[in-house]
Order: structure tokens, then C-alpha cells, then sequence
């Protein structure tokens, strides 16, 4: 009905329609986006309610006062108002005829944070936390954290994407990583909640300020490639176990060679991939933190190959 034109549909919602509209209706759909209101927007609406509104009209409402709703209101009209009129049934419940930025804070009404778990701005805050600890600034990525922790985030989610942290963006550049969001996560199921937030934090500024590198992530994806091209190539002789005695007649482990026997524990020219794929680079180490030392070491045993 709606694209035959027999009903026409308009619609408002503080959610974002690709996470709150069915797809097949928004595909019909224009949507308009409404930004946030600015502060000064959000004072211009708590005065113009101050000066129409039965209730606030014998109050008198200082500018400290709306200028403090208008900084915490988050943008948000209807909460501001919210804010304004807890702070004049305050005010007048202990007597006052003036709302000022003290009576605000003394009725305990602040704006909750913006905030949705299944919706936006999980998905915004959780990919702003992240970007934080790979972009190395911690300062920013306790503050997304808090964020997160105050809004009323599941700190085990939050630990799950630590843990991922460790292994995808800092991975051999710093092995210890990946223990001590483990280690953390331990902890704070140990703990909970409040004094679980140490632990917590602690792993948060850890993963922001060592060393990165995406190298074991590139390297699986290499690998995937080439099973992808080659699709499953035989594993090569030498490299099969042979439990039984008809598999060493067939040539099951025939030439292997144990890698603890040779000076430096492996073998000069030995390849351990499939025939058909020979010599590849699969693993490519930065030269940060702990992967300089194994860069090193592992091009030393790649040039014996070649």
C-alpha cells in the first residue's frame, strides 16, 4: 500500500532506521536525517518554556541554570525539559522561587547517556573505544570505555572485544597482550562490578599504549587465499605420521628431519608447505616491539630456504 501510494506514511524516531525500520518499508521510504540540537538551541527552547509554561512562569529560572541544562542535555530537547522541570518541583518543594545550576545538581536529574545496545550508538561508541586503543591514545580510550561502563554496557562484552584487541591489532608486537586482557577478564569475573572496573581498565590503557601489528591477521588471510586457489594439496610425505608399519613402507615420514637436531632448532632449506605451493610468505612481521626481534630471526631462516 505504501508504494502504490494508498497510504502515505510519515514517521519520527530517535533510533537510526537501518537498525529500527523493516528494510523492505525503508527501501520505500525518504528519510531525513535530524542532527542533534546545538546548546544554544536547547537554551532558546528552556527559555521560551520558562516564559510560556504555567508551571515555571512564578519560578525564577537563572541563566547558569539553563545554560547547564543546555551543556548536559546531550542535544536532546525533550530531555532538557525533563531536567527543567525536576529542578522546579525541587526548587519549590524546599521553598525556593529561583532554579539555579545548584538547585539542578541538588535534584539529582541528569540526562542519561545515549546509548542503545542493540542499536547505533553501541555499534558508534564500540568502533570509536576500538579505534582509540589501535589509534594508541589512551586518554580516549578510557574515556570510550566509561562510556560504555556508565551507559550500562555489558563489561563482558567489552572484554570479548579486548581479547579480539590482543590478537588482531597488537598480536607478536607484544605477546603479553593477549594474557593481560585474560588475565583481566579473570579478574573481573572474579570481582564484578565496581571494584571489577580496575582490572578493566587497567588491560583498556595496557592495549592502548604498547606496540601494533595486524601480522597475524594478514597471515591467516594469506593462507586462506591459498587454500582457496589450491584447495587441499596433499601434505607432503615426510610431514605425515606413520603410527603403523604399511604406512613407513608407503613413505610416510620418509626424510624427516627433527628440527631440535640442527644448530638454531631448524633445518637449512627445509619447506614445510605443500609441493604444489612451495616457497610463500605467509607471515610478515612488523618491525615493532617484540615482531623486530622475530622479523630478524625469521628472515635468517627464510633465506636458508631459498
Amino acid at each position: 500500500h505504501v508504494e502504490a501510494g494508498t497510504i502515505t506514511l510519515i514517521g519520527a524516531t530517535t533510533e537510526n532506521p537501518s537498525f529500527a525500520v523493516n528494510a523492505a518499508l525503508l527501501s520505500r521510504c525518504k528519510v531525513f536525517h535530524l542532527d542533534l540540537l546545538a546548546p544554544g538551541e536547547i537554551a532558546q527552547i528552556l527559555r521560551r518554556a520558562v516564559a510560556h509554561d504555567d508551571a515555571l512562569r512564578d519560578l525564577e529560572v537563572t541563566d547558569d541554570a539553563i545554560e547547564a541544562i543546555a551543556r548536559v542535555a546531550q542535544g536532546d530537547a525533550r530531555r532538557s525539559l525533563s531536567m527543567l522541570e525536576a529542578a522546579a518541583r525541587h526548587a519549590e518543594a524546599t521553598g525556593e522561587r529561583r532554579v539555579t545550576a545548584e538547585t539542578l545538581e541538588a535534584s539529582d536529574e541528569t540526562a542519561p547517556l545515549r546509548y542503545d545496545k542493540d542499536g547505533e550508538e553501541h555499534y558508534n561508541v564500540t568502533s570509536a573505544f576500538i579505534k582509540s586503543m589501535r589509534g594508541s591514545d589512551p586518554d580516549a580510550s578510557v574515556y570510550w570505555l566509561m562510556r560504555m561502563v556508565d551507559a550500562g554496557e555489558d563489561p563482558l562484552f567489552i572484554l570479548r572485544r579486548m581479547v579480539i584487541f590482543a590478537s588482531e591489532d597488537v598480536g607478536n608486537a607484544d605477546p603479553r597482550a593477549l594474557t593481560v586482557v585474560t588475565s583481566a577478564d579473570a579478574a573481573f569475573r572474579r570481582l564484578g562490578m565496581p571494584e571489577g572496573l580496575y582490572p578493566l581498565a587497567h588491560a583498556t590503557l595496557y592495549l592502548a599504549c604498547t606496540a601494533k601489528s595486524n601480522a597475524v591477521g594478514t597471515a591467516f588471510t594469506r593462507a586462506r587465499a591459498l587454500i582457496e586457489k589450491y584447495g587441499a594439496s596433499p601434505v607432503p610425505k615426510k610431514l605425515r605420521n606413520a603410527p603403523t608399519k604399511l604406512m613407513k613402507q608407503d613413505g610416510y615420514g620418509a626424510g624427516y628431519k627433527y628440527a631440535h637436531d640442527f644448530a638454531g632448532g631448524f633445518v637449512p632449506g627445509e619447506s614445510y608447505l605443500p609441493d604444489e605451493i612451495g616457497a610463500a610468505s605467509l607471515y610478515e612481521p612488523t618491525e615493532r616491539g617484540e615482531e623486530a626481534r622475530i622479523k630478524a630471526r625469521l628472515a635468517a631462516m627464510r633465506a636458508s630456504r631459498e
